[in-house]
């Protein structure tokens, strides 16, 4: 009878636990599988809410170089190499633009605010405009020449956004606070209401919806994901350094030692003394005394497996936080990679993060900064690219802007594309090469509506020695009439392919020369 009911209670057992598990693989017998009564079985995801705790998100900013550099790191590699201005204004007035961020600390200012973005989970830029209330929308149209001074960062923790007042007009903004109130314990602007037209707003790692709620509409620190891998590699490096001061351990075996001790008095201290002679008098020179009694021996501890277990999670930290570990502990790959490949990858997942957290807001400041230092609005064609972080050497500049400028060239002389087209190309290398920025949308224009060269147009003014080339100058063999019986010579095959072959090096010198002459004269009519 004890033995039906043991089973049935085991069949419900089972059946409870299968309909836990569900479509899982499960051993019953070997206790295999989450519902079978092992360890694994009762493992759980709990939240620590790490992001809450302002005070120990700052202590490990400040005291462990890690949690440092997980923070610093993408902060400073989104903001390095700043932005490449793409607009139909003079090359002078980007120049300008580009001084008055460095002048007004843009740069810095929105690295700072990333920073404080990934440590606590978000923070703001304000813009500072002169002479407009913070509670009042933004009005780019009503700034005046250098009425823009610059940005003002604010975390988390410095103010509080209305979360009873939210943005209702449809767009990208809808639902987000409509105002930030800046708390007394902020560095400025204590007490004041700012509209969020005139924040840069920046979270940390992005929240479901009730979590978002939870934490004020904020993000969460990118540290809380990571915390107890931080947690395991700190405590694996100060193991492995509190094991140096027992790598050579040096016992003494005295008889009757604990007799020693308790008798106490000049026994005891003879004793002590003993062990200070031996410990000031033993090296390499020196000579270690016992009594024939006594047993001396050193014990030495090996480190081997110590690296390969700090490797492990140092590489589950570069996962976690997807920085590549040459850049993040500044450690060579080990094997025949440089790296380069992580560095790539790395590189394209920041320049990810700043079109989707970076470009809305700097569109928005490039607004402003355009009224307050040019004095009049932003043109429709105005727009910007991230500059690349991976740069080229000058050798590999050098080479990749004569290739280009070469195929340019080429495709001009041959009449492939128009010198409008050649110029915008040349042009758009400046990217990559740092050449032919200074091509104006009025010299693109000007060689559209520019005649052909004269070579083309039988100009009896044209280079001579092209025209021979091209067949229509002095000397140039006309060509035979079929009507006349004494007509020229046919030439030989192998004559003719010589000539083929030796004009395309003429065609295109000559065009190269077209190309240089004319973008002299452009160079002559800009002055």
């Amino acid at each position: 009878m004890a033995n039906a009911k043991q089973r049935r209670a085991a069949q419900r057992g089972q059946q409870s636990a299968k309909a836990f598990v569900g479509d899982s693989f499960t051993n019953f017998a070997a206790r295999v599988g989450l519902g079978t009564g092992n360890q694994a079985a009762d493992g759980r995801y709990s939240t620590d809410y790490i992001s809450r705790n302002r005070l120990l998100l700052e202590n490990a900013y400040r005291s462990s170089w890690i949690c440092g550099q997980a923070v610093d790191a993408v902060a400073e590699d989104m903001t390095r190499a700043g932005v490449v201005i793409q607009s139909d204004i003079d090359p002078d007035e980007v120049e300008t633009l580009e001084r008055s961020m460095v002048s007004l600390r843009i740069w810095d200012e929105l690295c700072d605010t990333i920073k404080w973005a990934r440590l606590y989970g978000g923070a703001i830029a304000v813009m500072l405009v002169d002479g407009q209330k913070m509670e009042t929308p933004l009005m780019p149209d009503r700034i005046d020449d250098g009425q823009f001074k610059g940005l003002l960062v604010l975390d988390r923790w410095q103010i509080q956004p209305t979360l009873n007042q939210l943005v209702k007009e449809f767009g990208p903004e809808m639902g987000m606070p409509e105002f930030y109130e800046v708390l007394p314990a902020a560095r400025a602007l204590a007490g004041q209401k700012i509209h969020h037209s005139r924040v840069i707003r920046l979270d940390g790692a992005q929240l479901p919806h009730w979590q978002r709620i939870a934490e004020n509409g904020w993000g969460q620190s990118e540290l809380e994901r990571l915390w107890d891998r931080l947690l395991a590699f700190d405590s694996t490096t100060q193991g492995a350094a509190q094991l140096v001061y027992k790598a050579h351990l040096r016992t003494l075996s005295i008889e009757g030692l604990r007799e020693l001790i308790a008798m106490g008095g000049k026994p005891y201290e003879a004793m002590l003394q003993q062990i200070e002679l031996i410990r000031r008098y033993q090296s390499n020179e020196g000579m270690t005394l016992l009594d024939a009694k006594d047993k001396f021996e050193a014990h030495s501890y090996t480190f081997s497996g110590l690296d390969t277990v700090l490797m492990q999670f140092s590489e589950q930290i570069s996962g976690a936080l997807q920085i590549p570990l040459i850049r993040l502990f500044g450690q060579s790959p080990a094997g025949f990679s440089t790296g380069d490949s992580d560095i790539r990858n790395y590189y394209d997942k920041v320049a990810q993060q700043q079109d989707r957290k970076l470009r809305s807001g700097l569109m928005r400041l490039f607004k402003v900064l355009h009224r307050s230092v040019l004095g009049r609005d932003m043109g429709e064609g105005f727009t910007f690219e991230f500059a690349p972080l991976w740069q080229l050497s000058d050798v590999e500049k050098s080479t990749v802007a004569n290739n280009l400028t070469a195929a340019v060239v080429a495709a001009e002389g041959a009449g492939i594309v128009e010198r409008g087209t050649a110029l915008q190309e040349l042009r758009h290398q400046s990217q990559t090469t740092g050449l032919w920025g200074h091509i104006t949308d009025e010299q693109i224009k000007e060689a559209e509506n520019d005649p052909p060269p004269a070579a083309e147009l039988d100009d009896p003014n044209a280079d001579p020695d092209q025209t021979q080339a091209a067949g229509q100058g002095p000397g140039a063999s006309a060509p035979a009439d079929p009507h006349d019986g004494q007509g020229a010579k046919p030439q030989a095959p192998d004559s003719t392919a010589k000539a083929q072959a030796g004009g395309a090096p003429v065609r295109d010198s000559a065009a190269v020369g077209r190309l240089a002459s004319w973008l002299h004269r452009l160079r002559i009519r800009s002055r």
